[in-house]
């Protein structure tokens, strides 16, 4: 409600400005020129937030056909819809989601796709881990559903070096899976994927598969921080060509911080790593 209601008050500052700002009475220039750049950037906002969403939405008609689980706490959620093939969107990505049920359809959260469109469905893969994400566990199938996005530079477009080190912690492995799906095969990518406990391990099954076909390696670290640590000592003892690298890392803010900590400290310049952190 503040972010809208940020709206109203950015529309009443400008009349404001013009009317009784020191630097356009009696400054007639200015002020035209004040108010073209105010309306290029109003008009970037409603076609941008506004215009495309409602166009893309329309053009797919998404609508969901499935609520699988996957792990506790955590559900994949499939839709159908229809042009799917002309959805500009790379692996790694999330889209801005508005559920159209009465208690949902005002309010857009990011989730990465946990796999790249595969027509006539798309997936997004949620934990619940707020009274939103815990609510959509519950969406009946039918339910209309309306996007904005894509967006994200967490893509294998980034990537700088030949192969590539994907990490991931928690839920960070649906924007992982999907960035592992758009690596070509024979890309040897090096997976390492972090949980607490072996139920946390989602989507571990399909990621061992992608890694096969494009003849990597995977690494699962479960345990306590200290027994399944990723630091300066086991970092370049599981990837031993790590300079040689670029690195993505996704998961929740801290453990994101810390790994590009450890990658900083070993030397892998600022330009090989990429992240994309999940929080509140």
């Amino acid at each position: 409600m503040i972010h809208l209601w940020m709206y109203l008050a950015l529309a009443l500052a400008f009349p404001h400005e013009i009317v009784l700002g020191p630097s356009f009475v009696g400054h007639p220039l200015a002020q035209v020129l004040w108010s073209v750049i105010w309306a290029a950037t109003a008009g970037l906002v409603l076609v941008y937030r506004i215009g495309l969403p409602v166009l893309r939405s329309l053009r797919h008609r998404l609508t969901v056909a499935e609520v699988r689980p996957e792990g506790p706490g955590v559900v994949s959620v499939i839709l159908t819809g229809r042009n799917l093939d002309r959805l500009p969107v790379s692996g790694g990505q999330f889209l801005l989601w508005r559920f159209l049920t009465p208690g949902r359809w005002w309010q857009a959260h990011p989730f990465s796709l946990s796999a790249l469109p595969q027509p006539p469905y798309l997936r997004l893969t949620i934990k619940g881990v707020g009274g939103f994400s815990e609510s959509l566990a519950r969406l009946r199938p039918g339910t209309k559903v309306a996007v904005e996005g894509p967006y994200g530079a967490f893509t294998r477009h980034a990537q700088r070096r030949p192969r590539a080190l994907l990490v991931a912690g928690g839920i960070g492995v649906t924007a992982l899976r999907s960035l592992l799906e758009d690596l070509p095969r024979g890309s040897a990518p090096v997976v390492l994927l972090r949980a607490s406990q072996p139920e946390d391990l989602v989507l571990s099954a399909e990621i061992r598969e992608l890694v096969r076909l494009r003849r990597g390696t995977i690494h699962e670290l479960v345990g306590s921080r200290e027994e399944a640590a990723i630091d300066e000592v086991s970092l370049p003892r599981l990837v031993r060509d790590l300079q040689q690298r670029d690195l993505y890392v996704c998961g929740p803010e801290g453990f994101v911080a810390a790994i590009v900590a450890v990658a900083q400290n070993l030397g892998v310049p600022d330009d090989a790593i990429h992240h994309e952190a999940f929080a509140l």
